[in-house]
């Protein structure tokens, strides 16, 4: 009778004691362990952290580190890190913190619009994904790609169409500028492949030209009538005289791309730079930046008329005065000297 109550008793503690040891393990792997107050936060792994820089970044946001890392250890994360955006949730437990971090990579929007030159976009994408811009604009220079692919040092920022994409946080350049030649790629469909073929024209030309008509008019609604100017003055020999492109030719020359022209000067039309189109006729050796998607399908589907000419209207800013002759430009033109001096506009 004695020894069956001691066998109970023994059996009660290991009961005791294996259900305090259970209600441990369920604690540490399947309890909340967050601390921080708002309902999510999310945690940015480099590629080359290692699991002591997950644990420093955590440490803000977990209650217990100890038992989230023995459960890191446990789960096989902690020799594996991988890196990436994670969402850690609030209420998390370190089960649901090692699986996140361990197989859910959150992708990103990654957007960029008109940009002037690679290393503009390269300072832009440097913003919103992990790797740095240098070695950005190093890819993005790379000539064997650009040899490969078609391009030139003076085309080659007509391979990024500006629009929103997903991406991982820790997507590599290569991978990013793979990426936007693929989007070229699919951007430049059958239909407007076509539509640039009956114009006489490449793809990397309508862009050329694309871009002098996004530089010309912010307006959306203009640019298939700007676009129609232009290749009006293609189509009789004309000089394009377009000012984005002598402003884009003083910085080339400047090496300052930061330098803001308000106004073009006569000394100016004589830079001797292949992107002075009063100098030199035709097209620009590659685009002055980056277009719009816009500007591009406005070139490719420009409006049809006479007009050859046109000036800034003071009368309705953001928009244009055109004109089909140059006494009528002329006309128009005085208004908008005659406005711009007033406003002691030097340069």
């Amino acid at each position: 009778m004695y020894i069956k109550k001691i066998l109970l008793a023994i059996l009660l503690i290991g009961v005791v004691a294996g259900g305090a040891f259970a209600f441990m393990v369920y604690n540490a792997v399947f309890a909340p362990n967050t601390k921080f107050n708002n309902e999510e936060a999310h945690v940015f792994v480099r590629s080359d952290d290692d699991f002591n820089d997950v644990k420093e970044m955590l440490a803000p946001l977990v209650k217990n580190m100890s038992t989230f890392e023995k459960v890191a250890v446990r789960k096989g994360y902690a020799s594996n890190v991988r890196g990436g955006k994670y969402l850690i949730e609030k209420g998390m437990s370190n089960n649901d913190i090692v699986n996140s971090l361990r197989s859910k990579n959150i992708p990103i929007r990654v957007s960029f619009n008109n940009q002037e030159t690679l290393g503009d976009l390269a300072g832009r994408i440097a913003a919103q994904l992990e790797p740095d811009s240098l070695l950005l604009l190093e890819t993005f220079n790379d000539r064997e790609f650009l040899q490969a692919n078609g391009f030139t040092n003076e085309t080659k920022l007509a391979m990024y169409i500006p629009n929103s994409y997903e991406f991982f946080w820790n997507t590599s350049p290569e991978s990013f500028r793979d990426r936007m030649h693929k989007e070229y790629q699919r951007f430049w469909n059958a239909d407007r492949v076509e539509k640039a073929k009956k114009m006489g024209m490449t793809p990397n030309e309508v862009i050329a030209l694309a871009s002098i008509v996004h530089k010309e008019t912010a307006k959306v609604d203009e640019r298939p009538r700007v676009a129609g100017v232009y290749l009006n003055r293609l189509k009789v020999g004309m000089k394009l005289q377009a000012d984005p492109t002598v402003i884009y030719a003083l910085k080339l020359n400047s090496g300052d791309f930061n330098t803001v022209y308000k106004r073009v000067l006569y000394k100016d039309l004589t830079l001797d730079s292949p992107y002075n189109t009063y100098k030199y006729a035709g097209l620009p050796p590659g685009p002055i930046a980056m277009p719009d998607i816009s500007a591009i399908d406005a070139v490719l589907s420009p409006e049809e008329h006479e007009y050859y000419y046109f000036v800034a209207n003071v009368e309705n800013f953001g928009y244009h005065k055109f004109a089909k002759n140059l006494t009528q430009h002329n006309q128009n033109k005085e208004q908008y000297v005659r406005w711009i001096n007033a406003q002691k506009i030097n340069r």
